[in-house]
């Protein structure tokens, strides 16, 4: 017996991921549903047309980023479907800002989860370091088939001693790695977040003014680089309120930044107009209540009498100059601290173009939240499988590092699993590249 495997998205571009794993009895499982990162915001019908919808399935989300969880609003009302406890609450808000479908019931594990059975299937969550929270690898287990999906991943954020943790002492014999390979041939920085956090205590001690940067509120690790540094600066941090909730989401123990925390004396929640609205028009009025009882709500005439380091983005710039309350100066920096990619250095409403317009120090600070080529062959040869399949990349051709045995599949193409030679590697008799 042995198992199939289909990549219905993922085999030539990043993003949009969704895998299935189905036995010879017809029991499937579904990793990941995401949403394609180009899709236009209100496109419907985009689940992969090779993924049969009629049959049942189970359906296990890795992490909470969009391209990998985007589309469980199309799946079938009746499909289960899995994730870490804190990724459904991350999940769920980020629908609800939105106003994205979303399903009425998610079961979860926490964040050192037990084997699960889930359809048939035996699952292990392993908790990895990526720039999204609450990310795992998954290894499935079924008719002596091991398959192990690494979701995204790297290996130079605050959660890197889990990778290596998991390199030294995780399962072994593994028939077939599921590997994304998203900074194969790339230029993307790839430095440790603790560097990331020097750097911004560099530029804290060298500014007089405020430190407005862009970053993603679901970005925990860059949260906590930017507390970490507003307090060694003798700065504060001002968050808006959708990171307080993402914040107040977080498990007991995590030792995040919480405005409900008396260690955190740091961390401050500016309380904007629009996004005040918009928590209000969503009914979380509790959300507003909590911040606002903590004692740590600041507003935009506040941050702008001292020197913080300010969170940004487009929409919170147009609340902060707002009858001419907060505006980025000459005696202030701006740092875009996310992908590069997502940097609009044309549009002249862009904090970017602004901050550069009034004179403001620019810089860029920013880590991937992907494994660098280097960390991906190590991976690869660590884990040693039978048959690499590669996903969530697009320079798997012509991959520029050693890899095991490649099995190149197409989108939609099935893949029944070779069942065991007497030697550890296939021939390449049994269709792999070696490339």
């Amino acid at each position: 017996m042995t198992l199939t495997i289909t990549v219905h998205r993922g085999t030539q571009q990043i993003g949009g991921s969704c895998i299935e794993i189905a036995a010879e009895n017809g029991e499937r499982l579904i990793l990941d549903a995401g949403r394609p990162l180009d899709a236009p915001r209100g496109a419907a019908g985009l689940l992969p047309a090779t993924l049969d919808l009629s049959r049942a399935a189970h359906v296990i989300i890795s992490h909470p980023h969009m391209d990998h969880w985007g589309l469980v609003g199309e799946l079938p009302a009746n499909w289960p479907i899995w994730s870490g406890a804190f990724s459904e609450r991350l999940m769920r808000l980020t629908a609800a800002l939105f106003g994205d479908a979303f399903p009425a019931e998610i079961h979860t594990w926490n964040n050192r989860a037990p084997v699960l059975d889930i359809g048939g299937f035996r699952v292990t969550p392993f908790l990895t370091d990526h720039s999204a929270a609450d990310a795992y690898m998954l290894l499935i287990e079924r008719d002596g088939i091991r398959v192990l999906y690494t979701g995204d991943f790297r290996a130079h954020g605050r959660k890197a001693a889990l990778v290596e943790a998991f390199l030294a002492h995780g399962p072994k014999e593994i028939d077939v790695l599921l590997m994304e390979g998203t900074n194969l041939k790339s230029s993307k920085p790839v430095v440790r977040e603790s560097a990331l956090e020097e750097r911004f205590v560099e530029l804290a001690r060298a500014v007089s003014g405020r430190i407005f940067v862009e970053w993603s509120a679901q970005n925990l690790d860059r949260t906590v680089t930017l507390y970490r540094a507003a307090r060694r600066s003798g700065r504060r941090l001002v968050v808006d309120l959708y990171t307080a909730d993402v914040l107040l989401q977080a498990p007991d123990g995590s030792g995040l930044p919480r405005p409900d925390r008396h260690l955190f004396s740091s961390l401050l929640v500016m309380v904007t107009p629009g996004l005040a609205r918009r928590y209000k028009a969503m009914g979380r009025e509790d959300h507003l209540a909590r911040v606002l009882a903590t004692g740590r709500a600041t507003s935009r005439a506040q941050t702008a009498q001292h020197d913080a380091i300010v969170m940004t983005r487009a929409s919170l710039l147009r609340d902060f100059e707002r009858g001419d309350v907060l505006r980025i100066g000459a005696d202030d920096a701006f740092v875009h601290s996310s992908w590069s990619g997502y940097l609009n250095e044309d549009d002249p409403r862009s904090p970017w173009v602004k901050a550069g317009a009034a004179g403001a120090r620019r810089e860029l600070i920013h880590t991937s939240g992907h494994a660098g080529p280097a960390d991906l062959a190590r991976f690869a040869d660590k884990t040693a499988p039978r048959f690499l399949v590669p996903v969530h990349g697009v320079e798997w051709d012509a991959p520029g590092i050693a890899l095991p045995p490649v099995m190149r599949l197409g989108d939609g193409q099935p893949w029944r699993i070779p069942t065991k030679p007497s030697s550890h590697y296939p021939t390449q008799a049994e269709g792999f590249d070696e490339g």
